[in-house]
């Protein structure tokens, strides 16, 4: 069964064309023009839908107000959409609980693969003859990717699903560097079109979620003009 996408605009030129790249993909797509009607659509449990590419700027509720209610009751998947770059750090820092963003105007192709990378990486099942990832152990810090959970010290941290797979690829090598290129197309999965920045508003939350100080990283390190490296080694300290 084909994939559902609830598209959320209110313009009606926006919704037709991704409609027609996103069904020429596989998926079935439902509309909705405010709010209200996302909502209703979102949550509707007699008809789900499998993602929500969510317009921010809607003329009964604000998209952030709708993902706020959609997270309360659901863990569908959501992609803002905003209509200027700048928000995009707004609306990361404010760890709203989207899984991607994407800025206006935007490559339909670019909106396509951000759905399918999203789907994937939600519903990613392990081979069965994969076993189970090994717990990753550092002084402070333990990553456990089967569980998916993340403990500082004796603290459990939440992260979100994007946050956790990244703050993962990096732990996996420690002390490499990974450019903001080679991030995106490790974490979020494709090649990307646009502004690389959602890395490093990733990046912020994700220290701050770890409580690790930007200007004294003891986790995440910044490579001055090339990316980052995870810092810790087994068996040393974080602080």
């Amino acid at each position: 069964m084909a994939r559902r996408i609830l598209v959320v605009d209110d313009e009606p030129a926006i919704r037709t064309v991704l409609a027609a790249y996103l069904e020429a993909d596989g998926f079935a797509v439902v509309h909705a023009d405010t709010g209200a009607e996302a909502l209703r659509r979102a949550l509707d449990t007699s008809d789900p839908v499998d993602l929500v590419l969510l317009d921010v700027g809607l003329p009964d509720l604000n998209g952030l107000e709708v993902l706020t209610t959609i997270r309360a009751r659901s863990e569908v998947s959501v992609i803002l959409v905003t209509a200027r770059a700048e928000e995009v750090d707004k609306l990361v820092g404010l760890n709203v609980g989207a899984d991607d963003y994407v800025t206006k105007p935007f490559s339909p192709r670019e909106v396509v693969a951000r759905v399918n990378t999203v789907l994937r990486r939600v519903h990613r099942e392990p081979a069965d003859a994969t076993p189970p990832d090994p717990v990753l152990r550092f002084s402070g810090l333990t990553i456990d990717p089967e569980r998916r959970e993340v403990r500082v010290g004796e603290t459990d941290v939440e992260l979100s699903a994007l946050d956790f797979d990244l703050l993962l690829a990096l732990a996996d090598a420690p002390g490499r560097v990974f450019s903001r290129a080679q991030l995106l197309e490790k974490v979020w999965g494709y090649d990307f079109y646009g502004d690389d920045r959602v890395v490093d508003v990733h990046i912020r939350t994700l220290r701050s979620a770890l409580g690790d100080d930007a200007n004294r990283p003891g986790i995440v390190g910044t490579v001055r003009g090339v990316g980052y490296k995870f810092l810790p080694k087994p068996g040393e300290a974080t602080s």
